[in-house]
């Protein structure tokens, strides 16, 4: 047992040494040759003149290492340590794509603005694929420069020109979740979520949350934000939009359709909501923040407060300076539909919000100054 723990502990040392691991790497060759120092199982007899190195373990390559020790190594790698360790031979080519290993990447990364609604649309695009080797789809479908992408990725995952005689070439599956991250790593993938703020914090989007689609920047680490046209306005583009102005949408539904509301009869004042708002009937609905309050004929006294048992519910926005027309508004908890006008547009479903992560969002949007 001592024996094939020094030959996996050696082969990883020989190893280190061709190959660019990550830092802890570096310490663990350190503590193991602290180990052999002071083990009194290991020949000591020349303390000032270490044992040559046996030629069998000279040889040793990392594909001699124990499955555990190579999926416990793969597992530590970053996204870029996967891919260049996928040049190995198709052994370690077929490790290193493994999903199971791309899983873990894809979520520490993308997983909190990565929906259904975005999932769907990655499917779609792996159905769409399929159309895509004929001449009239390569240039003119949308997906045909993702395809390319991918398939040229295929040369990080070809042995080198030693080991092309024993190592198959393949392509990355456009299918596996490796290629997922790929696709929105270099941007090509354009996947739908929500951003908070839409126009870079224009006055008049402030506190809410819009519908877009999103391409990732690797340079800037930021996102490039598409909106869809609203009634005769053209799509709207913003540049530089934050990982924190993010997040997938809270509901799997269109932005078209009103919300059926679920937790009316249980609002009451202090309860923080978003609800559904558009400017007419041609725009897609936005959420907006806003916070149950009092019934006028209510003084606000918690111990004598029966609001949550009147059949109106008041809103408000305190974003918006007193008797501004958006500062407040009334729905009808028992018949709640879209209420609103083409003057001051129309409202439509609500949420409370129950996540202490969600409020803290909003409350760190705030703007610096009351709105008109």
């Amino acid at each position: 047992m001592l024996l094939y723990f020094l030959i996996s502990c050696l082969s990883f040392f020989f190893l280190s040494k061709s190959l660019s691991l990550p830092p802890w790497a570096s310490e663990t060759k350190t503590l193991l040759s602290f180990y052999f120092s002071k083990n009194p199982f290991i020949n000591t007899s020349h303390p000032t003149k270490p044992d040559p190195v046996s030629p069998v373990l000279d040889q040793m390559s990392v594909l001699d290492l124990p499955d555990l020790a190579l999926d416990c190594i793969l597992d530590r790698l970053p996204p870029s340590g996967l891919c260049s360790m996928a040049r190995v031979c198709s052994s370690m080519r077929e490790r290193c794509v493994s999903d199971h290993l791309w899983e873990k990447h894809l979520m520490t990364k993308w997983g909190k603005i990565l929906g259904p609604a975005a999932h769907r649309e990655w499917k779609c695009f792996l159905s769409s694929s399929h159309d895509l080797d004929s001449p009239r789809h390569q240039t003119g479908h949308p997906c045909a420069k993702i395809i390319s992408l991918i398939r040229s990725l295929s040369s990080v995952f070809r042995a080198d020109k030693k080991q092309r005689k024993s190592c198959s070439q393949s392509s990355l599956p456009l299918d596996s979740t490796m290629s997922c991250f790929l696709s929105l790593e270099t941007g090509r993938f354009w996947f739908p979520a929500q951003v908070y703020n839409r126009e870079n914090g224009h006055v008049g989007f402030m506190l809410s949350c819009y519908d877009a689609e999103l391409s990732y920047d690797t340079p800037t680490d930021t996102f490039q934000a598409r909106y869809p046209p609203h009634g005769r306005r053209a799509v709207a583009i913003e540049k530089g939009v934050t990982w924190e102005r993010l997040r997938a949408a809270p509901i799997d539904a269109s932005p078209h359709h009103l919300y059926e509301s679920d937790s009316l009869k249980e609002l009451k004042p202090g309860d923080h909501i978003e609800i559904q708002w558009r400017r007419n009937k041609e725009f897609p609905y936005g959420w907006w923040y806003g916070i149950v309050g009092h019934l006028e004929s209510c003084d606000g006294n918690l111990n004598h407060c029966h609001c949550h048992l009147s059949e109106m519910v008041v809103l408000e926005f305190n974003q918006y300076t007193v008797g501004s027309r958006w500062r407040r508004t009334m729905v009808n908890r028992r018949d709640h539909r879209e209420e609103g006008s083409e003057e001051d547009g129309f409202y439509g479903g609500i949420r409370k919000l129950n996540c202490k992560e969600e409020i803290a969002m909003w409350t760190r949007l705030w703007p610096s100054s009351i709105l008109e």
